[in-house]
């Protein structure tokens, strides 16, 4: 007995599947005129397939133009490619017939269609098996690879020594973008990918060193077993000396993989700072000659080590928050004239007077912090009333209030505790006291100054 679909009469089942059929063999003309996939472009650098086939829908096409750093994440692209570029193309790799039949009629001509649905009802049974096996041989045409074949491909193309340099920096394009879902992301070192990644952070071209520095701080974003992946192969040291390139976008690049690295990993943080990744990030915010982008990665990197300290109190304390020239390099960035810098500077003072660890006399007196928030207020001031930034410096100020609230309030907190240890110090060596009577009576004191 024939088979049915979806519980239809097999006649039934199979006129939809030749509807479908139809469908797309109208609509696939069109399709193959625009040249362009779901995928945004991504072509196969040198590839083949298992037929020998060359996979490049285009080999002449250039490689994909990756989404820039700093490019609305939420926007719906791929590849640079909008959705309303792609509207009308092809999916590919449907994983059901129904999904194949309502692509196929979305994409035709209805009075085409009807025409091709009512030739099948004369069908004889021998063309009908015939025209069954001419849709089985489209459907395995129109098939696409998945994520994981894109990605061993492109990851054999990176292992070939003799691949050209347009190649090797296409193959690590089109990661740049297969990786973003966690679970690619996952399976890149299974595939032999981030050995491969990794192992370009040394080539000699520094677009292709940039790339794969981008790579890795994709991937690792947010993704603790990523992040030890990497870290165990030994990248950190090498992306840690690309922060010193003369070239701007490898050296940003190779510091957002490093953010990416240690953010909210103790392992990573451990490993950071004993490659002296304290001294690294002072260092730039200290140049004001550094490019202004490298400067804002750094202090946003400070302002994330600070977070993850206050999520995680039990935590190793890392040193860095404890030198008063690497705070003073912070609070310094609030001169600048640059507001998204003072902003991102900002964020970080608020998360570094909440530690423990630091100190608001050293923040007073080492970091002038009460002098720099006067001049910024006066600054902020003066573009509030400019119609261009007027609001954002009003945001700005607004943050620069909250700042100096709580380090107001932590200086408080540091004269009381200092007080307190002067009066037991003093009854102490007065010596006319027992021991219990000293510290009662330092209790006492101690309450009426917060009182």
């Amino acid at each position: 007995m024939a088979k049915t679909m979806g519980g239809a009469p097999p006649r039934t089942g199979l006129a939809l599947l030749l509807l479908a059929a139809a469908a797309v063999l109208c609509a696939a003309a069109a399709v193959d005129k625009q040249n362009k996939s779901s995928w945004g472009g991504i072509l196969w650098a040198t590839a083949k397939d298992k037929d020998g086939d060359a996979l490049h829908p285009n080999p002449t096409a250039s490689s994909v133009e990756p989404v820039l750093d700093g490019a609305d994440p939420d926007a719906n692209t791929v590849g640079g490619v909008s959705d309303d570029d792609v509207d009308g193309e092809f999916a590919g790799g449907f994983s059901s017939l129904d999904g194949m039949l309502q692509w196929a009629i979305g994409h035709s001509d209805p009075a085409k269609l009807k025409e091709k649905a009512s030739d099948v009802q004369h069908m004889s049974a021998d063309e009908l098996k015939t025209r069954q096996l001419e849709i089985k041989e489209l459907m395995e045409k129109l098939k696409m690879p998945s994520d994981a074949e894109l990605m061993q491909i492109a990851i054999g193309d990176l292992n070939n020594s003799s691949i050209s340099l347009e190649d090797r920096q296409r193959a690590l394009d089109e990661l740049l973008i297969l990786v973003e879902p966690i679970d690619n992301a996952n399976d890149l070192d299974k595939l032999g990918g981030l050995v491969a990644v990794i192992r370009e952070l040394n080539n000699s071209e520094a677009k292709i060193r940039t790339t794969s520095a981008w790579i890795l701080g994709k991937a690792s974003q947010n993704n603790p077993l990523v992040q030890n992946q990497v870290l165990s192969l030994g990248a950190l040291n090498t992306l840690m000396k690309m922060v010193q390139s003369g070239c701007t976008e490898e050296a940003v690049k190779a510091l957002y993989a490093i953010s990416a690295l240690v953010r909210n990993n103790g392992n990573g943080q451990a490993a950071f700072y004993a490659e002296s990744g304290d001294v690294m990030l002072q260092d730039i915010m200290s140049n004001s000659s550094t490019d202004a982008r490298l400067r804002k990665k750094a202090v946003f990197m400070v302002a994330d080590l600070a977070d993850c300290q206050l999520e995680n109190p039990d935590h190793v304390k890392l040193p860095l928050f404890r030198s008063h020239i690497f705070l003073k390099s912070v609070v310094n960035l609030t001169l600048s004239s640059d507001i998204d810098l003072q902003e991102k500077a900002l964020l970080a003072i608020r998360s570094l007077l909440q530690l423990s660890s630091t100190e608001a006399t050293v923040f007073k007196d080492f970091c002038s912090l009460d002098e720099a928030l006067e001049k910024m207020r006066e600054q902020l001031e003066n573009l509030m009333t400019v119609d261009k930034e007027g609001e954002l410096a009003g945001d700005l100020e607004g943050l620069r209030r909250e700042v100096y609230t709580i380090f107001h309030k932590k200086l408080e907190t540091a004269y009381d505790l200092k007080m307190e240890g002067d009066i037991v110090h003093f009854l102490c060596e007065a010596g006319d006291l027992h021991g219990t009577i000293v510290f009662a009576a330092a209790e006492d004191i101690a309450a009426d100054a917060h009182g």
